[in-house]
Protein backbone atom coordinates (compact mmCIF):
# COMPACT_ATOMS: atom_id res chain seq x y z
CA UNK A 1 0.00 0.00 0.00
CA UNK A 2 1.68 3.22 -1.14
CA UNK A 3 0.01 5.61 1.29
CA UNK A 4 -1.54 4.17 4.43
CA UNK A 5 -5.02 5.67 4.30
CA UNK A 6 -6.65 3.39 6.89
CA UNK A 7 -6.57 6.04 9.65
CA UNK A 8 -7.06 9.12 7.45
CA UNK A 9 -10.55 10.53 7.12
CA UNK A 10 -12.59 13.38 5.72
CA UNK A 11 -15.19 14.59 8.20
CA UNK A 12 -18.42 16.29 7.21
CA UNK A 13 -18.64 19.89 8.33
CA UNK A 14 -14.86 20.11 8.88
CA UNK A 15 -12.41 21.24 6.19
CA UNK A 16 -9.29 19.21 5.44
CA UNK A 17 -8.21 15.69 6.33
CA UNK A 18 -7.74 14.16 9.75
CA UNK A 19 -5.92 11.23 11.30
CA UNK A 20 -8.14 9.18 13.59
CA UNK A 21 -6.37 8.65 16.90
CA UNK A 22 -8.66 7.16 19.51
CA UNK A 23 -12.39 6.59 19.97
CA UNK A 24 -14.22 8.27 22.83
CA UNK A 25 -17.74 7.96 24.24
CA UNK A 26 -18.88 11.02 22.32
CA UNK A 27 -16.98 10.51 19.04
CA UNK A 28 -13.35 10.18 18.08
CA UNK A 29 -10.14 12.09 18.85
CA UNK A 30 -8.70 13.44 15.61
CA UNK A 31 -5.51 15.19 14.55
CA UNK A 32 -5.55 17.60 11.63
CA UNK A 33 -3.22 16.74 8.74
CA UNK A 34 -1.92 20.29 8.38
CA UNK A 35 1.03 22.32 9.62
CA UNK A 36 -0.46 22.79 13.08
CA UNK A 37 -1.59 19.22 13.70
CA UNK A 38 -4.21 20.34 16.21
CA UNK A 39 -6.14 17.68 18.07
CA UNK A 40 -9.85 17.82 18.71
CA UNK A 41 -12.90 15.61 19.06
CA UNK A 42 -15.23 14.86 16.17
CA UNK A 43 -18.67 14.15 17.54
CA UNK A 44 -20.66 11.09 16.63
CA UNK A 45 -23.04 13.34 14.63
CA UNK A 46 -20.33 14.03 12.04
CA UNK A 47 -20.05 11.67 9.09
CA UNK A 48 -16.53 10.23 9.02
CA UNK A 49 -15.38 8.91 5.62
CA UNK A 50 -12.19 6.85 5.72
CA UNK A 51 -10.09 7.49 2.63
CA UNK A 52 -9.21 3.83 2.11
CA UNK A 53 -12.93 3.08 1.63
CA UNK A 54 -13.42 5.71 -1.10
CA UNK A 55 -13.25 4.77 -4.79
CA UNK A 56 -13.57 6.52 -8.15
CA UNK A 57 -16.27 5.40 -10.60
CA UNK A 58 -15.23 3.98 -13.98
CA UNK A 59 -17.16 3.40 -17.22
CA UNK A 60 -17.77 -0.21 -16.15
CA UNK A 61 -20.72 0.21 -13.80
CA UNK A 62 -19.55 -2.58 -11.47
CA UNK A 63 -15.91 -1.44 -11.36
CA UNK A 64 -14.30 1.30 -9.24
CA UNK A 65 -10.70 2.33 -8.57
CA UNK A 66 -9.77 2.61 -4.86
CA UNK A 67 -8.38 5.95 -3.75
CA UNK A 68 -5.18 4.27 -2.60
CA UNK A 69 -4.54 3.08 -6.15
CA UNK A 70 -5.40 6.52 -7.56
CA UNK A 71 -2.88 8.15 -5.21
CA UNK A 72 -0.29 5.56 -6.26
CA UNK A 73 -0.87 6.37 -9.94
CA UNK A 74 -0.54 10.10 -9.24
CA UNK A 75 2.68 9.53 -7.29
CA UNK A 76 4.15 7.41 -10.09
CA UNK A 77 3.49 10.13 -12.66
CA UNK A 78 4.05 13.31 -10.66
CA UNK A 79 5.72 12.39 -7.38
CA UNK A 80 4.86 14.72 -4.53
CA UNK A 81 5.02 17.82 -6.77
CA UNK A 82 1.59 17.77 -8.42
CA UNK A 83 1.45 20.86 -10.66
CA UNK A 84 -2.34 21.28 -10.27
CA UNK A 85 -4.37 22.73 -7.41
CA UNK A 86 -8.09 22.81 -6.75
CA UNK A 87 -8.09 26.32 -8.29
CA UNK A 88 -6.66 25.13 -11.63
CA UNK A 89 -8.65 25.45 -14.84
CA UNK A 90 -11.46 22.88 -15.23
CA UNK A 91 -10.02 21.67 -18.57
CA UNK A 92 -6.65 21.01 -16.93
CA UNK A 93 -8.29 19.11 -14.09
CA UNK A 94 -10.36 17.03 -16.52
CA UNK A 95 -7.26 16.24 -18.59
CA UNK A 96 -5.35 15.31 -15.42
CA UNK A 97 -8.12 12.93 -14.37
CA UNK A 98 -8.11 11.40 -17.86
CA UNK A 99 -4.38 10.66 -17.60
CA UNK A 100 -4.70 9.10 -14.14
CA UNK A 101 -7.86 7.05 -14.80
CA UNK A 102 -8.54 7.02 -18.56
CA UNK A 103 -11.89 5.23 -18.18
CA UNK A 104 -13.32 7.25 -15.27
CA UNK A 105 -17.07 7.87 -15.48
CA UNK A 106 -17.47 11.46 -16.61
CA UNK A 107 -21.15 11.48 -15.63
CA UNK A 108 -20.74 10.30 -12.02
CA UNK A 109 -17.36 11.93 -11.20
CA UNK A 110 -18.02 15.64 -10.84
CA UNK A 111 -15.58 18.54 -11.07
CA UNK A 112 -15.90 19.03 -7.31
CA UNK A 113 -14.74 15.42 -6.84
CA UNK A 114 -11.66 16.01 -8.98
CA UNK A 115 -10.84 19.20 -7.06
CA UNK A 116 -11.26 17.34 -3.78
CA UNK A 117 -8.99 14.55 -5.09
CA UNK A 118 -6.24 17.06 -5.95
CA UNK A 119 -6.56 18.79 -2.57
CA UNK A 120 -6.47 15.48 -0.71
CA UNK A 121 -3.43 14.31 -2.69
CA UNK A 122 -1.52 17.48 -1.80
CA UNK A 123 -2.34 16.99 1.89
CA UNK A 124 -1.55 13.27 1.96
CA UNK A 125 1.67 13.51 -0.05
CA UNK A 126 2.99 16.30 2.17
CA UNK A 127 2.07 14.63 5.50
CA UNK A 128 2.33 10.87 4.99
CA UNK A 129 5.28 8.77 3.94
CA UNK A 130 5.07 7.04 0.57
CA UNK A 131 5.82 3.34 0.72
CA UNK A 132 6.73 1.78 -2.60
CA UNK A 133 4.46 -1.16 -3.45
CA UNK A 134 6.10 -4.58 -3.31
CA UNK A 135 7.31 -5.91 -6.64
CA UNK A 136 6.39 -9.40 -7.83
CA UNK A 137 9.85 -10.72 -6.97
CA UNK A 138 9.53 -9.50 -3.36
CA UNK A 139 6.00 -10.86 -3.11
CA UNK A 140 6.95 -14.36 -4.31
CA UNK A 141 10.06 -14.41 -2.13
CA UNK A 142 8.08 -13.49 0.96
CA UNK A 143 5.48 -16.12 0.11
CA UNK A 144 8.12 -18.85 -0.15
CA UNK A 145 10.14 -17.96 2.95
CA UNK A 146 8.28 -17.28 6.19
CA UNK A 147 9.63 -14.55 8.42
CA UNK A 148 11.17 -15.37 11.79
CA UNK A 149 8.03 -14.51 13.75
CA UNK A 150 5.64 -16.20 11.32
CA UNK A 151 4.22 -19.56 12.26
CA UNK A 152 4.95 -22.43 9.94
CA UNK A 153 1.96 -24.23 8.53
CA UNK A 154 1.60 -27.62 6.95
CA UNK A 155 -1.85 -26.77 5.62
CA UNK A 156 -3.28 -29.71 7.52
CA UNK A 157 -1.03 -32.30 5.87
CA UNK A 158 1.59 -33.87 8.07
CA UNK A 159 3.79 -36.54 6.62
CA UNK A 160 4.32 -39.66 8.68
CA UNK A 161 7.89 -40.39 9.67
CA UNK A 162 9.65 -43.00 11.74
CA UNK A 163 10.01 -40.51 14.60
CA UNK A 164 6.22 -40.40 14.96
CA UNK A 165 6.25 -44.10 15.88
CA UNK A 166 8.92 -43.71 18.54
CA UNK A 167 8.30 -45.51 21.83
CA UNK A 168 8.79 -42.28 23.85
CA UNK A 169 6.08 -40.42 21.95
CA UNK A 170 2.76 -40.76 23.80
CA UNK A 171 0.81 -39.54 20.78
CA UNK A 172 2.34 -42.25 18.63
CA UNK A 173 1.24 -45.04 20.96
CA UNK A 174 -1.38 -47.27 19.46
CA UNK A 175 -4.77 -46.91 20.99
CA UNK A 176 -6.16 -49.88 22.88
CA UNK A 177 -9.66 -50.88 22.02
CA UNK A 178 -12.23 -49.51 24.40
CA UNK A 179 -13.45 -51.91 27.09
CA UNK A 180 -16.96 -53.10 26.68
CA UNK A 181 -19.27 -52.23 29.49
CA UNK A 182 -20.63 -55.20 31.38
CA UNK A 183 -24.30 -55.72 30.80
CA UNK A 184 -26.48 -56.23 33.80
CA UNK A 185 -28.87 -59.06 33.64
CA UNK A 186 -32.41 -58.06 34.20
CA UNK A 187 -34.01 -60.35 36.72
Amino acid sequence: MPYDLREVAAISGMPGLYRLLKPTRAGVIIEALDEKGTRSVASARNKVSLLHEISIYTQDYDQTVPLTEVFDRIHQQYGTALPLTNKSDDRDLTAFMGTIIPDYDRDRVYMSDIKKLVTWYHTVSSRLEYQAPATEDETTASAEEPSADEALSTAGIIASSSEDDAAGNPEAATEKPAKKAAKKKAE
